[in-house]
């Protein structure tokens, strides 16, 4: 039996790969309800392929939108606009499937939503259960969602724990003979740049990734290592251990995605080519699995495999993180809004890379903490964060 799938956020990589294994499986999945935000023309030639029924832009988009589907001849396709329409098609009664893959605080509500719905939640939006980690977790247990992990970090950890470990009940400390998890990070574009270099590096050299093809932003947060304190503290919630559990390891090959340790001395690693589709197909597809393109890992090409300690100096940021995940609370949040306002502000050329990470710290010194019991109370938080991290970015500009 078919299944339908909604893509919150096809037009980036994650939503691209997405489509790339539902054409090599039209009998198993079709797609109901894509959405875009600023690529219209791409968001147009996605549905003219794949025909879905809903389709989700800003409501400032929908005339681009509308010109496009008149010059295509594209009929039938219901236009949704903003975070109403988000939300319609992430709950959905006709969606069997929802892929998460907004980047940002704005793929929080619409997340929530699916989980709410009881859906199978594809998670690539890690932001989402940075702010809201032990809500979202409440909901999916409450409304039997199924919230599967795509980021290739947490897709790996997830293949190397016991097969039901995401069902049992758990309190912070490893459960079923686990003793660790091993996190792996390649380290970025900068991984061997001294802190005086770091000082004068551009956009255009941060979102150039050796290993991935990723999305500006989440280029920005890996040169920084940011992703990885964003992951370290997804891993936290997704696997409910405390984060003193969690350690992160820098391996610049990203052959290996991450590894579990036992209390028996046993490590079990998860390696494959570095390509998205390999994690999408299988949450997608679990506990079967299903082909892709991605060809094999071929060892005697990838014979040396190296590993090191990350280097907190040169990049702070995954200290932020990991303290914000131990205090817990709105921390996280307050974390996520202040850098993703940083992030933007490097792309745009007004504060330098370095400055990331000192925006970050400065509004987590001026955002009180609290209990992150209520969506309203995450998401006002989340607001006062972004102005008091915009405040200092115009701070730093003068």
């Amino acid at each position: 039996m078919s299944q339908s799938v909604c893509i919150l956020g096809v037009t980036g990589s994650i939503g691209r790969s997405t489509l790339k294994i539902l054409e090599q499986h039209p009998d198993q999945y079709s797609v109901f309800a894509v959405t875009g935000y600023s690529r219209i023309k791409e968001l147009t030639e996605i549905c003219k392929q794949y025909r879905p029924k809903c389709v989700v832009v800003p409501s400032q988009k929908v005339d681009e939108l509308q010109q496009y589907f008149k010059a295509e001849n594209i009929q039938n396709i219901e236009i949704l606009t903003d975070e109403a329409g988000l939300i319609t098609v992430s709950e959905h009664p006709e969606v069997d499937v929802v892929m998460a893959a907004i980047v940002g605080a704005a793929g929080l509500l619409p997340t929530l939503a699916a989980v709410k719905a009881g859906k199978r939640v594809l998670l690539a939006n890690k932001e989402a259960l940075v702010m809201s980690g032990d809500l979202m977790l409440q909901a999916a247990k409450e409304y039997q969602a199924l919230l599967l992990p795509v980021d290739s970090e947490h897709n790996a950890i997830f293949q190397c724990l016991p097969q039901n470990y995401l069902q049992i009940e758990r309190h912070g400390e490893p459960q079923l003979g686990v003793k660790q998890v091993l996190l792996t990070a390649s380290g970025g574009p900068f991984l061997n740049h001294r802190l005086d270099e770091l000082k004068n590096v551009t956009p255009a050299q941060a979102c150039k990734h050796p290993n991935w093809s990723m999305g500006r932003k989440i280029s920005v947060d890996s040169a920084t290592l940011m992703n990885k304190g964003l992951e370290l503290i997804e891993a936290c919630h997704l696997f409910s251990i405390k984060e003193q559990f969690v350690t992160v390891v820098v391996h610049p090959q990203s052959i290996i995605h991450s590894m579990v340790q036992y209390v028996d001395g046993s490590t079990l690693a998860q390696m494959g080519n570095p390509d998205m589709c390999t994690p999408i197909a299988h949450a997608l597809a679990w506990p079967e699995r299903i082909t892709t393109h991605v060809p094999p890992l071929d060892l005697f090409v990838h014979s040396q495999l190296d590993f090191q300690e990350p280097d907190v100096v040169r990049f702070p940021s995954l200290r932020l993180a990991r303290n914000a995940m131990k205090e817990g609370g709105l921390a996280p949040a307050i974390l996520n809004a202040a850098n993703e306002m940083a992030v933007a502000a490097f792309l745009a050329e007004r504060i330098g890379f370095l400055d990331i990470p000192e925006v970050v710290e400065h509004s987590l010194n001026h955002v009180q903490n609290g209990s992150a019991d209520s969506i309203d109370t995450i998401l006002q938080t989340d607001q006062l964060a972004r102005q008091v991290a915009s405040q200092r970015i115009t701070q730093l500009e003068s």
